[in-house]
């Protein structure tokens, strides 16, 4: 505790994308610096610190960071700064939007700021870093024999496209769903699946587009999951030919990475950093947030060729490896740490 530089809190009580992006930079920044993780799913990896072991922080004359990346984490912190913990915040912001008043307050109190991309740095007030985020291409990874992944789920044809990611009109799965049922019938080898959390507000959209896809008797070839355990999501991109990411908007869009570094083939919306990570008609094609007909349209010619999309997945993931490392974001997270933790003397 002595030696403690840095904590990572994780003050959320279900998974998202953040929790998904802290967990996969967490133990790459305890490879560079002494670090914890504080809160609910905590990787391997990294020590976890428990609520006694942050009672022991009080006072402790050396600072250490408090890395934020959600408005209740900024507060944690300045309240535990407040009260006599040696605290230097950072806070990572992903948003594309206009900040509310609240989380504008709250930024001016930060130390540090970080933006997932431009897009998202346009929207901030405050001096801060861009800093991009990167995927784990080991546990992102092709599989061996993609036609044997598929084939072991009992799923119904050779091929599958893929849409992650909580089923709400905001992850554009409404477009999905309009695109497949479009799509399916006349591609028979194909089918498609769904997966993600569905929360109490969403039951109602999740129902209507199951009705939809009765409608159209397609039920048995666009399968909902649901939200699936952390380790049973990677299997899942080796397992889909194709992905599509259909987000209306996003702050980074963390999704398009673990497909592409899994070679899958990619449809993506212009949302989130799709613009800054794909190479249009290259590592993927770019379609417009929201238009199930250009969804259909750019999906069409992979459908019609799986060996192209198969040769669109490989450069998808050397393009990620070049590019987009985990181990790169983590080492100038790092420098903006150590930048922080300096200007305390």
């Amino acid at each position: 505790m002595n030696d403690l530089d840095v904590i990572i809190p994780n003050l959320h009580w279900h998974y998202s994308g953040v929790t998904a992006t802290n967990r996969m930079i967490a133990p790459r920044i305890a490879a560079f610096l002494p670090a914890v993780w504080f809160g609910s799913d905590a990787p391997e990896g990294i020590d976890r610190l428990t609520f006694g072991g942050l009672m022991r922080l009080w006072r402790r004359k050396r600072p250490l960071v408090w890395h934020a990346r959600r408005n209740n984490e900024m507060i944690a912190g300045l309240l535990l700064r407040a009260l006599g913990w040696p605290l230097k915040l950072v806070f990572t912001s992903a948003a594309q939007r206009h900040h509310t008043w609240t989380t504008r307050a709250l930024l001016r109190r930060m130390d540090a700021v970080i933006a997932t991309s431009d897009a998202s740095a346009s929207y901030l007030t405050v001096p801060h870093s861009v800093i991009m985020h990167g995927i784990d291409t080991q546990r992102y990874t092709p599989p061996a024999d993609r036609d044997a992944a598929f084939a072991a789920t009992g799923l119904p044809g050779r091929y599958a496209i893929g849409c992650f990611g909580r089923v709400r009109a905001q992850k554009g799965t409404d477009v999905f769903v309009e695109a497949m049922c479009r799509l399916l019938p006349k591609y028979p080898d194909f089918c498609a699946v769904i997966v993600g959390e569905v929360t109490a507000d969403q039951r109602g959209f999740e129902s209507r587009l199951k009705e939809q896809v009765s409608a159209a008797g397609l039920s048995d070839r666009i399968r909902f999951l649901g939200e699936l355990p952390i380790d049973d999501v990677p299997p899942w991109y080796q397992r889909v030919l194709i992905y599509a990411f259909t987000s209306r908007n996003e702050g980074f869009g963390l999704t398009l990475l673990e497909a592409m570094a899994a070679g899958d083939a990619l449809v993506a919306a212009r949302a989130g950093a799709a613009e800054k990570v794909v190479r249009d008609g290259d590592t993927g094609i770019l379609v417009p947030a929201g238009d199930a007909d250009a969804l259909a349209a750019a999906l069409e010619p992979l459908m019609r060729d799986p060996a192209g999309a198969a040769a669109m997945g490989e450069r998808a993931r050397k393009s990620v490896i070049e590019n987009f490392g985990v181990d790169a974001e983590a080492g100038r997270i790092v420098e903006v740490y150590r930048r922080v933790l300096a200007a305390r003397h």
